[in-house]
C-alpha cells in the first residue's frame, strides 16, 4: 500500500475523483479538500483537536430540528453565508441590497390583508407602522409583489423559539396596482443569537457578542424579477457595527421616526426589484 507524503496526499484524493460526471460538484470537493488539508498543514492540527471539531459539527447537526437551523447560524457567523451573499448578489445599480436570510425564516406564513397587524400577541413593544412600495428599476410600480415578514419580538425570540408558540411576527402580503405596501408591527429590537448552542458556546470562546441589531426581515417577490432577501435595520442601534452575522450594509439602516402619537413609530422604505 502506498504511503502518502503531505502534499501527495492531497492530490491523491483529488485524483479519486476523476470519474465525478459533475464538473461543478468535482470542482467544489477539490477545492475544499486543497482548503481543508492545507488549514490542517498550517495550524498543524492535531489529533484531539480534529476530534473536537468533530464533536462540534456533530453537536451542531443535533441542534438543528424543525424550527431551528444551527448550520445556517454557524455559517451567519463566521461571515460565509455575507461571503456567498456578496459573490452572488453584486449591486449594480438602484436595486435594493440584500443580506442573510436568518436561521428563524419559516415558510408558510399567514397572508394578511394589507395594512394588518403581525404583532397582535406581542407584550409590549412600540407600536410601528411600516410602510413604502416595490418598485423596478425603472421606477416603476411592482404590482402582486409578495412580502414575506418576519422579526423577533419585544423579547428578543422569534416565535419558534418559544414553545407551542404558534406563528407570531411573520406574515405576507401583496402589493396592488400601485406597488404600495403597509402593515403595522411593534418596533424591533436588538436580541442575542441562541447561546445556548454549540454555535453560540464558539462565539463566547472566541471573545464575541452574539447580539444582533434591531431589524425587520423581508424576502420581496414578482413575477419577472429576482426575489430579494433582505433587513431593514434601525438607525442609531449599538449594534450596528459588530452584528454578529456581520449583515448591515449602510443603504439598509432606516429612521423609525416618531408615529402621530406619543410612543409609536413610523419606518417608510421603497424596495427596488432586479429584472430577472
Amino acid at each position: 500500500m502506498a504511503r502518502f507524503s503531505e502534499d501527495a496526499l492531497t492530490e491523491a484524493v483529488i485524483a479519486r475523483m476523476d470519474k465525478c460526471d459533475n464538473p461543478r460538484l468535482k470542482q467544489i470537493m477539490a477545492a475544499t479538500v486543497r482548503h481543508l488539508h492545507a488549514l490542517a498543514r498550517e495550524v498543524k492540527l492535531t489529533e484531539a483537536e480534529w476530534f473536537q471539531a468533530i464533536q462540534f459539527l456533530t453537536a451542531t447537526g443535533q441542534k438543528c430540528d424543525d424550527k431551528r437551523q444551527e448550520f445556517i447560524l454557524l455559517s451567519d457567523t463566521l461571515g460565509l453565508s455575507m461571503m456567498v451573499d456578496a459573490i452572488n448578489h453584486a449591486r449594480p445599480g438602484s436595486e435594493t441590497e440584500s443580506t442573510v436570510l436568518g436561521p428563524f425564516f419559516v415558510e408558510g406564513a399567514p397572508d394578511l390583508e394589507m395594512g394588518a397587524n403581525i404583532a397582535p400577541h406581542a407584550k409590549g413593544g412600540a407600536p410601528t407602522l411600516v410602510s413604502g412600495k416595490v418598485s423596478d428599476g425603472s421606477g416603476r410600480p411592482v404590482a402582486g409583489a409578495l412580502l414575506d415578514v418576519w422579526q423577533a419580538g419585544p423579547d428578543g425570540f422569534y416565535d419558534v423559539q418559544k414553545p407551542d408558540a404558534g406563528m407570531d411576527l411573520r406574515a405576507r402580503f401583496r402589493t396592488g396596482t400601485d406597488g404600495k405596501y403597509h402593515f403595522r408591527t411593534v418596533k424591533p429590537v436588538s436580541y442575542p443569537v441562541p447561546t445556548d448552542g454549540p454555535v453560540g458556546q464558539m462565539l463566547l470562546k472566541l471573545g464575541r457578542h452574539p447580539y444582533r441589531p434591531a431589524h425587520l426581515h423581508f424576502i420581496v417577490s414578482a413575477p419577472g424579477h429576482e426575489p430579494l432577501t433582505t433587513h431593514l435595520f434601525v438607525k442609531g442601534d449599538g449594534y450596528l457595527d459588530s452584528d454578529a452575522v456581520f449583515g448591515v450594509k449602510d443603504s439598509l439602516i432606516v429612521d423609525f421616526k416618531p408615529g402621530a402619537k406619543p410612543g409609536e413609530f413610523t419606518c417608510e422604505y421603497d424596495f427596488v426589484l432586479k429584472a430577472a
